[in-house]
């Protein structure tokens, strides 16, 4: 497509010798008479160029200009002005324009100051797709991770959050739970109302209703004004309930009310409020667990179950590490540079991070404190790298009944076949190379366990 040009100029003489030497150069061109009238071309097209005049009666060149750069800020802008204007000039620059055109000017000098302009504006919009490209590759709405893993996460944060339906969060602590939930929130329609977050482990249980529903003055002691809870708070919007398991049983029963009848009364109250609000819940408990043993209502957890979301714990994800390390970096100590040398970044990718994401996050922060330039082995904790050393004595203790060695070698290499797999996406030949032998014998090895069920 060429590229289009509008030229606005209340001089008939002038729109007509700008479009005719712009055409020459291959250049596509509309023209406007006036401000209003070029506004009204903007509305119903694009434009790579506008080359406007400052002075123009009625709305002005500098008026138009700032209008193009709230309705279509990507739009390059250059203005015409006169030989003496030359405050006009630096008003135009100043409220974003690329250049100016002092009268009379030299037919070589447009064509200079166009050829530039539209080459700084390509050069923005491949910046910014370039930010999208890698903000869609390494992470997702405040997510961080470029994995197999994180990208089927991004898929179906993807597909369930335009819906209204509740959704649970299982996975370990520190992995993130908060962050999928505020990244549905932000990927819905309800992303512009509030998203309200709560601890349900963290609210003593006599506190936990008035915390969710409200109350009404002197509904107890020390109610001494009515008080709107989190579900008036959220309204509209998304109400977050982390650790759901914690919830006692009563509580279950009249959150399991306010799901399905959409309303609720403040403690203390017998007007019915309306609830328009979606509800996720997280836990770091096995909730089938809880159901068997009672702790937990079977037509809650169906209720706020109606899709599931499993977090990969960081062990899972150990590719991501380098990325979250950068992200920690830049977060913790946005004013320099920070590097990590290749040996302690090793120390990392190799540690099993019981606490996750948010272990991480820790460990870069007290490095950070010990030399905020640099991240070493020595930086890093002793209980780090005492857990790196995975040959101890204490590992091949053998029971006195004895065990079975071949069995227990066949699943150890089992497991690791399964994990190149998962690691290269399924990809058998990569994931040949990833346990450093030929395709041939990791195919053997897969129909030996049974585990080669195509004809990659």
């Amino acid at each position: 497509m060429k590229t289009r040009i509008l030229i606005v100029d209340d001089e008939l003489s002038m729109r007509e010798f700008l479009s005719i030497l712009l055409e020459r150069e291959d250049y596509e061109t509309r023209t406007a008479g006036s401000a209003n009238e070029a506004l009204g071309l903007l509305e119903n097209d694009l434009f790579d160029l506008v080359i406007s005049d400052v002075q123009m009666p009625g709305l002005s060149g500098i008026e138009l200009l700032s209008r193009i750069k709230l309705s279509s800020p990507e739009t390059a802008v250059l203005m015409i002005t006169a030989f003496s204007a030359a405050d006009q000039a630096v008003e135009a620059m100043k409220l974003g324009a690329y250049d100016y055109l002092s009268k009379p000017f030299k037919n070589e000098e447009v064509k200079i100051l166009i050829r530039n302009a539209l080459e700084k504006r390509e050069l923005k919009r491949e910046n910014i797709i370039l930010k999208q490209e890698a903000t869609q590759r390494d992470g997702f709405c405040g997510l961080i991770g470029s994995s197999l893993r994180m990208k089927e996460l991004y898929d179906l944060i993807s597909k369930v959050a335009p819906s209204v339906s509740s959704v649970l969060i299982l996975g370990e602590s520190g992995t993130g739970k908060e962050l999928v939930a505020r990244a549905i929130h932000t990927c819905s329609q309800r992303k512009t109302k509030p998203f309200v977050a709560v601890n349900c482990g963290a609210i003593p249980e006599s506190l936990i209703e008035s915390e969710l529903f409200g109350h009404k003055k002197g509904a107890f002691t020390g109610a001494v004004a009515d008080r709107p809870g989190l579900f008036e708070q959220a309204e509209g919007g998304t109400l977050f309930l982390d650790e759901i398991g914690e919830l006692p049983v009563l509580l279950q029963t009249k959150l399991l009310r306010v799901l399905q009848e959409r309303e609720f009364r403040r403690v203390g109250d017998t007007a019915v409020r309306k609830a328009d609000v979606r509800v996720l819940a997280a836990s770091n408990r096995n909730l089938d667990q809880q159901v068997g043993d009672g702790t937990f209502r079977e037509d809650l957890y169906y209720r706020i179950n109606v899709v599931q979301i499993s977090m990969p714990s960081l062990r899972e994800r150990i590719d991501d590490i380098p990325l979250l390390v950068d992200h920690f970096c830049r977060k913790l100590n946005p004013s320099r540079s920070t590097t990590i040398t290749p040996d302690a970044l090793k120390m990392l990718m190799n540690y099993s991070f019981p606490g996750n994401i948010r272990e991480l996050e820790n460990i870069i922060e007290r490095s950070l404190i010990l030399d905020n330039s640099r991240i070493t082995p020595a930086s890093l904790p002793k209980q780090l790298t005492e857990r790196l050393q995975p040959c101890r004595d204490a590992d091949f203790l053998i029971p006195d009944g004895g065990i079975e060695l071949e069995p227990l070698l066949e699943e150890i290499e089992k497991k690791y076949l399964l994990k190149a797999l998962e690691k290269t996406g399924g990809a058998k030949k990569k994931a040949a190379d990833l346990l450093g032998m030929s395709f041939r014998s990791f195919r053997y090895r897969l129909a030996k366990f049974g585990l080669d069920n195509d004809d990659e």
